[in-house]
């Protein structure tokens, strides 16, 4: 018997938008009308735009807004770029910011791509003789590529394709388990979609020729492909970033003394390399820089954060993404990491802000942009790793913090002025503000 359970709907993709609020807003909420005026109020004025944003994803009721910053001063390769920032976390834009401002002195952040390639999978089980299972790759691999050719054509116009495909028996890990291994140049985009489609006929493709192969028998003929899709682990898919000075050019008003300085930095760096618990908040603020410019471009923040991730421990161990050195007297600090971006296709083509954004970017490529994201996410571990060795991450992240906590208790401009000039030279936490807003207003 079926039962219908309390708070469920049917057909709720079917529902207009106004249609998906009003059963929310019955279902969940006591103060609809200002549940609806909320909703209401982040809709976009210009009807068409909103129309563009309802159209993004299913389902959509209103639009969940970012702050779009912007960390200026970063000199990349002798040119100077003004980096767009999306994100919520205080200090983040101003510790971007504020690391470009210093390297902008110091000859500026070098970066340049390793190699572009990316990664596709085709699972499949096979109950068999793996020689004969060879042999069929060998037989088939020449037809897997002319199936794609229709596929490939527009890519390989633009230098791109697939570039490889190979047979990798992986029966050890799992039993009867192998892939079809194929890697990929995307070029500009970030090629999602085109590898899926390919992947999908290499499948089809080699399952049907199976079924023909003569040297098969009819349960070697019985390949079961299980699923055909892109990796978003991408380590062939690297740029490297990297900042460097003589030691004595490190001091300025809050390094007074260089060699302490970076003495204590590497140290910082070199403990997050054998400390896991260190390493994932130390590559934390790193993937600060680097999610806020990737959302700030319409790249997909969630494939890369699980590729960076999975290659900080490549190794076996979790680990630091960041090196420092002290050499014959320079300070050198490096990233390297693997960022499959693109620049053409998906809400690149489509958001305004993210065509915005990349225009600001002086329209780059997709390897321009991997160097770009690659120093936003350097300059962002620099920055708190500098903070961490000499004031504290809480000093400066907590006055970022404090208009926050201000907003929170709907501080007045007149309160804000006057609290913002009291903790110029008092010490931040949520205590200490709660404590003086309610001072102030008796």
């Amino acid at each position: 018997m079926k039962t219908h359970m309390p708070n469920t709907i049917s057909g709720f993709s079917k529902l207009s938008k106004s249609e998906k609020i009003e059963w929310l807003l019955e279902t969940y909420f006591t103060e609809k009308d200002n549940a609806r005026a909320l909703v209401e109020r982040y809709w976009n004025a210009d009807d068409k735009l909103q129309k563009l944003h309802d159209e993004f994803i299913e389902n959509t009721i209103s639009n969940y807004y970012l702050p779009l910053g912007i960390a200026p001063n970063f000199l990349i390769n002798d040119s100077t770029l003004a980096i767009p920032m999306a994100i919520e976390e205080s200090s983040v834009v101003a510790a971007a910011s504020k690391a470009a401002k210093f390297w902008l002195q110091r000859g500026g952040f070098k970066a340049k791509v390793l190699s572009t390639e990316k990664i596709g999978q085709v699972h499949f089980i096979y109950q068999g003789d793996t020689k004969k299972l060879e042999a069929f790759f060998k037989h088939v691999k020449p037809k897997l590529l002319s199936d794609t050719a229709s596929i490939t054509q527009s890519m390989e116009r633009r230098g791109g394709g697939i570039l490889d495909i190979k047979l990798r028996n992986k029966s050890a890990d799992l039993p009867n388990y192998y892939q079809l291994h194929a890697t990929f140049e995307t070029m500009d985009a970030m090629g999602a979609n085109f590898i899926n489609t390919c992947l999908e006929q290499f499948a089809a493709t080699f399952k049907s020729e199976a079924l023909l192969y003569e040297a098969f028998n009819d349960q070697e003929k019985a390949i079961n492909i299980v699923m055909s899709i892109l990796s978003n682990y991408v380590p062939e898919c690297l740029v490297h970033a990297e900042v460097s000075c003589k030691i004595e050019d490190l001091k300025s008003k809050d390094i007074p003394h260089p060699m302490e300085f970076a003495q204590k930095f590497k140290q910082a760096v070199d403990i997050a390399k054998v400390e896991p618990y260190r390493a994932v908040t130390h590559n934390k603020g790193i993937m600060n820089g680097i999610d806020a410019v990737v959302l700030a471009t319409g790249n997909d923040f969630r494939a890369i954060e699980a590729g960076v991730h999975a290659y900080a421990a490549k190794d076996g161990t979790y680990t630091s993404l960041t090196h420092c050195s002290i050499e014959n007297g320079i300070f050198k600090f490096w990233i390297e990491i693997p960022l499959a971006l693109g620049t053409v296709g998906g809400l690149t083509s489509i958001h305004p802000l993210v065509k915005f954004a990349l225009e600001m970017l002086q329209k780059p490529t997709a390897k321009a942009l991997m160097q770009i994201v690659a120093v936003a996410g350097l300059a962002q571990n620099f920055g708190a790793v500098k903070s961490l060795t000499t004031t504290g991450i809480q000093e400066g992240h907590m006055k970022m913090h404090l208009m926050n906590i201000l907003n929170q208790f709907e501080a007045t401009e007149t309160e804000k002025s006057q609290l913002i000039a009291h903790f110029k030279t008092n010490v931040v936490s949520h205590s200490s503000v709660v404590e003086a807003i309610e001072n102030l207003r008796q």
